[in-house]
């Protein structure tokens, strides 16, 4: 993946250990400041800037990922196919194309911006908090799958009709379906009506 200035300033997969720091933003999405990652999500949270993607096969399926369980929040638990948070002062677009390829090997052959959606979510097995100003992207995906196994557990293409079935059994993130929700429109475009979206 190419290196911007945010992503060579920031990047801390290095093995350093340094802090990850997140940007925090007001109600509008503006950029108000940083936060330590871990601490921007303790209870009761700060709202911050975050992405989540949606990639889809030709079929018009949709690509879970099962959050690897080494992660300190939502582990083993199933979500959307990749989201994250952008380094203070990386493009939210940037950030989701990067992400994308750091956890599952794949470069999107499609990317679109989806709007966004703040919410509020307590994760009740950990006590953390997504206070989140998350910024959504659809797209496909075409290349085979490179899955990173510290960040995720299983992967699977699934039909709207398969995710209601996975979705009742759980257990899913605290915030898949209000990201699905804000981004159906988007994916009803890409996928269109057959696709049952």
């Amino acid at each position: 993946m190419p290196t911007t200035p945010a992503t060579a300033a920031n990047s801390s997969s290095n093995g350093t250990g340094e802090a990850i720091l997140l940007e925090l933003v007001d109600e509008d999405g503006r950029t108000i400041g940083t936060a330590e990652k871990l601490s921007a999500h303790q209870a009761p949270g700060q709202l911050h800037r975050a992405f989540s993607v949606f990639l889809f096969d030709e079929q018009g399926r949709l690509l879970l990922q099962q959050r690897a369980l080494g992660k300190y929040h939502s582990p083993g638990v199933w979500s959307n196919t990749c989201c994250g948070h952008p380094y203070p002062g990386e493009a939210p677009f940037a950030a989701a194309a990067r992400r994308t390829h750091e956890e599952l090997g794949v470069s999107p052959s499609l990317l679109a911006e989806a709007g966004t959606v703040r919410y509020n979510h307590p994760d009740p097995d950990s006590g953390l908090v997504e206070q989140e100003f998350n910024h959504l992207f659809v797209g496909m995906v075409q290349s085979p799958l490179r899955p990173d196994p510290s960040e995720v557990g299983e992967t699977a293409f699934v039909t709207a009709e398969e995710l209601a079935e996975r979705h009742a059994k759980g257990p899913f993130s605290a915030w898949f379906m209000t990201v699905l929700d804000a981004a159906r429109p988007a994916i009803r475009e890409l996928t269109g009506p057959s696709a049952g979206w």
